[in-house]
């Protein structure tokens, strides 16, 4: 799977059923391993002093669907 293919997905709590934004980058380790996904916070006003991303590691990730990813956080 391609990062732009991520990056058309909404990324879903699984908690509360919330949209929590969409992945605008990924993090990888120095072995090259992917870490994790860098989703910018779904706002409807947004500040341009404040930061809107959040990392998603890669064992938060429950399920990579056709339209949707869904992750567990707290």
């Amino acid at each position: 799977m391609k990062i732009s293919e991520l990056q058309e997905k909404d990324v879903v709590n699984l908690k509360d059923g919330k949209k929590i934004g969409n992945i605008v980058d990924i993090s990888i380790d120095k072995e090259g391993n992917m870490r994790g996904i860098m989703v910018e916070r779904y706002r409807f006003f947004l500040s341009l002093f404040t930061n809107h991303m959040v990392e998603i590691q890669w064992n938060q990730i429950a399920k990579i669907g056709k339209d949707v990813i869904l992750v567990n956080l707290e």
